[in-house]
């Protein structure tokens, strides 16, 4: 049975994608979760997959073009199932968009080969050029061609600095020893460089839409607490001074369990509000806010955040910051939040009301972890503290849920040895 794969939705701010290239070709066998194209858009670029198993008839978006979501870009036999289309996201959806080509004329100029008269060629991934989403948005700002570039990044990666390099007939920077690329990790916020006069940032400009949308439609609340989080930064040096150091652990790490865990003790806030109503999501998948060099966040998400330990989710968590830096996201980690977080732990600002991005329904925001004084035991002391936040959606919880939530987050990130916490090694 043929079905199209259509252009999925990598979030409520985007409308649109530019085929950069596809992994698969007419023959190619493909199975639910295989990579089978890039996509660029204001993000970057993104790996995004497949639905369904079958195998490919035919391409029908040649790579350089830009369609709407929910364009169809590739036919697919699946054996043994009745037609309907792929996932699309929030807006996309049957009929959402025209197919760009004529129905069994691909993009190579007539039929596609069957799979028998087709041999299966997969190209090879590794020979990719990976982009980080700063680098594309700068080369096209100085109209700089990729193709011929060396990157400096993680995996080779070409970054902003090395297009920046190639303008001014300079070597690239050496690679990150870090190992995570344009940032230390998972909390850094990279230093933006100055855009040329007069660019625009299509990132900012998506990102100015989408929150523009969600303070226009969302009811938002907020609430704030401050945190003593003294026995979990203790509980941290002496759990890294016993590990090696690839296995440190981060309070940013602490803290992304924290708020997953809190959504399986408290409904409402991770889930989406969708066609007037609300659907709680069935795994919490806690997104991270990751700031871009030159400009922009990504907040891809960490699937089954709640079940994982916290030795696995940290290094899920350096991944991915990494991949993010690197312009290496799949399409599935950038869709896939039902809760976001982010962090200013790297600066020097306490507090942070974030806005939530639809059709998600809450956002916690976490300051920086500083020394002040406190009152503990009914003594003055000093202590470390982190003022907790919480955008939320007010058609679906109010200020007396969101406070039980966002009390539980505090108590959870300040007792990470306690029995809520599970296992962890």
């Amino acid at each position: 049975m043929r079905h199209e794969y259509r252009l999925p939705a990598l979030g409520a701010d985007m409308d649109s994608g530019t085929v950069v290239e596809w992994h698969v070709q007419p023959g190619s066998k493909v199975k639910r979760g295989d990579v089978v194209a890039v996509v660029e858009t204001d993000k970057g670029a993104i790996d995004v997959e497949i639905f369904e198993d079958g195998v490919v008839t035919e391409l029908l978006v040649k790579p350089g073009t830009k369609v709407p979501v929910g364009t169809p870009l590739a036919l697919l036999d699946v054996a043994g199932s009745s037609p309907s289309p792929a996932p699309v996201g929030e807006g996309g959806g049957e009929g959402s968009a025209p197919s760009p080509t004529p129905a069994g004329k691909g993009w190579g100029g007539g039929p596609a080969p069957s799979a028998a008269q087709e041999p299966l060629r997969t190209p090879d991934s590794s020979k990719r050029v990976r982009v980080s989403p700063a680098a594309r948005v700068r080369a096209r700002e100085l109209g700089v061609d990729l193709s011929g570039l060396t990157g400096s990044g993680p995996d080779g990666a070409i970054t902003r600095d090395d297009v920046e390099c190639a303008v001014k007939g300079r070597a690239s920077p050496p690679p990150s020893a870090t190992g995570v690329g344009e940032g230390a990790g998972p909390s850094a916020q990279p230093s933006p460089a100055p855009a040329a006069e007069g660019a625009r940032n299509p990132m900012r400009d998506a990102i100015a839409a989408s929150m523009s949308r969600s303070k226009r439609e969302i009811p938002h609340y907020y609430l704030s607490l401050t945190a003593d989080v003294t026995n979990a930064v203790e509980w941290l040096a002496a759990h890294n001074a016993a590990v090696p150091v690839t296995e440190r652990l981060l309070f940013a790490a602490l803290l992304v369990k924290a708020v997953a865990l809190a959504c399986t003790r408290e409904p409402g806030f991770s889930g989406f509000y969708r066609n007037g109503r609300y659907e709680e999501a069935p795994a919490v998948n806690v997104g991270v806010a990751v700031a871009i060099r030159g400009g922009g966040l990504v907040a891809p998400a960490i699937l089954g955040t709640a079940t994982k330990p916290l030795p696995v989710l940290m290094n899920e968590f350096r991944d991915i910051v990494a991949r993010a830096r690197a312009g290496r996201l799949r399409a599935s980690e950038l869709a896939a939040p039902t809760i976001i977080l982010t962090s200013l732990g790297d600066s020097p600002v306490e507090s942070v009301f974030p806005i939530i991005q639809p059709p998600q329904v809450a956002i916690v925001g976490a300051g920086a972890v500083t020394p002040r004084p406190w009152v503990c035991d009914g003594q003055l002391a000093v202590r470390q503290l982190c003022t907790l936040s919480l955008g939320a959606d007010h058609r679906v919880t109010d200020g007396r849920l969101g406070a039980q939530f966002l009390g539980r987050i505090a108590k959870l990130v300040a007792a990470p040895e306690s029995p809520e916490w599970g296992t962890q090694g």
